[in-house]
């Protein structure tokens, strides 16, 4: 044994940590087990954050189609004020002013939240806008675009609401 130091063993250094063991084995479990409670706190935090940006984009798509419903069922009258509009014919009349202004402050609040009118008449045929109904040959518009639009579409902040019905002009 050494003289200096009684409690160190050169020979045998086991013996001499001997009785640090227990504590030296106490402290590394405590040190694994702040470790895992510090991993377990970011995990946790991180699963927070998660919730709350999930319930931040759910309030967000709920506010955005909330109107959804009464939209889709003023969609006929919009149909109704066209078809009026239509019958009316081109020539300046006071029914025919009286539709037209209460058709466009009608689009205009719908457009305030969030709805936009589909019609296509001339534009190349788009499948996730558009459902042919019909083609024709010979049509004064390019083939595989709308000649004719029976029903206008409409779109809710950019998600399809009701497709545009319309004829397609056929290929060569």
């Amino acid at each position: 044994m050494n003289q200096d130091h009684p409690e160190f063993d050169s020979e045998n250094p086991q013996q001499a940590a001997a009785p640090t063991d227990p504590l030296q084995e106490e402290l590394e479990s405590l040190r694994s087990e702040v470790a895992l409670v510090k991993a377990d706190a970011l995990r946790e935090r991180a699963d927070l954050e998660n919730q709350r940006k999930r319930i931040a984009r759910d309030v967000e798509q709920a506010r955005r189609f909330a109107n959804e419903k009464l939209l889709g069922e003023l969609l006929p009258v919009f149909d109704s004020l066209d078809a009026g509009l239509a019958a009316a014919g081109t020539e300046p009349s006071p029914l025919r002013d009286g539709l037209e202004m209460t058709y466009k402050q009608l689009l205009k609040v719908a457009a305030d939240n969030g709805l936009t009118l589909l019609d296509p008449t001339g534009q190349p045929f788009n499948p996730e806008h558009h459902q042919a109904i019909s083609q024709v040959d010979g049509a004064a518009v390019a083939p595989g675009h709308v000649a004719q639009v029976f029903q206008k579409g409409y779109l809710l902040n950019d998600r399809l609401l009701r497709p545009a019905l319309v004829v397609v002009a056929k290929h060569d």
